[in-house]
């Protein structure tokens, strides 16, 4: 199938009921993943008692300097939930947060912070690690970068070295928001899409980071329906894109040279509509090739285009972050699947 084709397919299931497919099957130990990046299953880490520390979804983690794992969940009793890496609870808090979504680790001169998105209230915090508030970013529709009418629903925000601010407005309008350390808006970039193939415009800007492997600083971000990444300078120009057909991502994720993303839904062989229940990981190198998928099938290319990418065992239903530790093991946040605490792949 040729690539406009697919994504025309593809987008098209953003108006179409989601199809249900398989049901769950336990793989507690198995061995998923490709080469140097297989890993074991152990989907009875978390030892959260869900009568004290409820989840919905478990939206996104990070690992802070104390080597503890931080979740993010829409679940207003505790929209953060800390973990060591043996999965017990060392902590949780709320904002009270209508859908936390976004959940970045910020680093800088020694101390570290986080910030939280909420896409149905339009809200950006900056906080402490233990939820003090220290900085809201504006609405969109309050710093000049929306009129009154344009939907803003932030699904994430990303941090460069000088302390500026991208947001991504992922459930929203498909802009990227640029702020300055100070929360004063700059500028936006991005936008939607209604074209198949549109390079620079977004059908949906999931998540972003900043991409410092380079000779410069990038702004990374996830065009999860038409299964892309995209690259821009700081100052929001279109740099370059990479397409990975069938994985319908969630955030990007630097762990070294490595980038990883979530593939929250995925397709069906010769069913080129999106699925839920089809979720898998999804590793690539610096040269933006995919090397292992844990959950999906082994990548092939075709040249320099990574082959149809697909689910293989159902380890996941819908993978909405992947966090990789100190180690490099990884843990694998999931959306509605049935409010299941997040799975840890020990690295073999």
């Amino acid at each position: 199938m040729k690539r406009r084709t697919f994504l025309t397919t593809a987008s098209a299931t953003l108006t179409a009921p989601f199809v249900r497919s398989q049901s769950k099957v336990s793989l507690q130990g198995a061995i998923i993943g490709h080469g140097e990046h297989r890993y074991q299953v152990d989907l009875h880490w978390c030892q959260a008692k869900r009568e004290q520390h409820p989840v919905k979804n478990c939206h996104e983690m990070v690992m802070d300097a104390q080597k503890r794992l931080i979740m993010i969940t829409d679940e207003a009793r505790n929209n953060v939930l800390i973990f060591d890496k043996n999965g017990q609870v060392l902590d949780a808090w709320t904002l009270k947060l209508k859908s936390g979504h976004g959940l970045t680790l910020d680093a800088r001169e020694g101390k570290e912070y986080l910030w939280l998105c909420d896409p149905a209230g339009g809200a950006v915090a900056k906080t402490t690690l233990t939820g003090e508030v220290l900085l809201k970013l504006p609405h969109a529709k309050d710093c000049g970068a929306y009129d009154a009418i344009t939907k803003y629903a932030p699904t994430e925000a990303a941090v460069a070295p000088n302390g500026d601010v991208y947001v991504a407005d992922g459930y929203g309008s498909q802009f990227i928001l640029h702020f300055d350390a100070q929360g004063h808006f700059i500028r936006k970039f991005g936008g939607q899409s209604t074209q198949a193939m549109n390079p620079g415009k977004f059908m949906q800007a999931h998540g972003v980071t900043i991409d410092l492997r380079g000779t410069e600083p990038l702004v990374l971000c996830t065009e999860r329906v038409r299964n892309e990444f995209h690259w821009f300078t700081l100052a929001g120009e279109y740099v370059r894109s990479v397409y990975l057909p069938g994985a319908f991502m969630s955030r990007p994720v630097i762990a070294g040279d490595l980038l990883l993303s979530g593939v929250c839904f995925g397709m069906k062989p010769g069913d080129y509509r999106m699925w839920r229940e089809r979720g898998f990981i999804i590793i690539l190198d610096q040269d933006h090739r995919v090397i292992s998928a844990p959950g999906g099938h082994a990548p092939e290319y075709d040249g320099d285009q990574v082959k149809l990418l697909l689910q293989d065992q159902p380890v996941f239903r819908n993978v909405h972050d992947v966090c990789v530790d100190d180690v490099g093991d990884l843990y694998g946040c999931q959306w509605n699947a049935d409010q299941v605490y997040p799975y840890k792949l020990r690295r073999i």
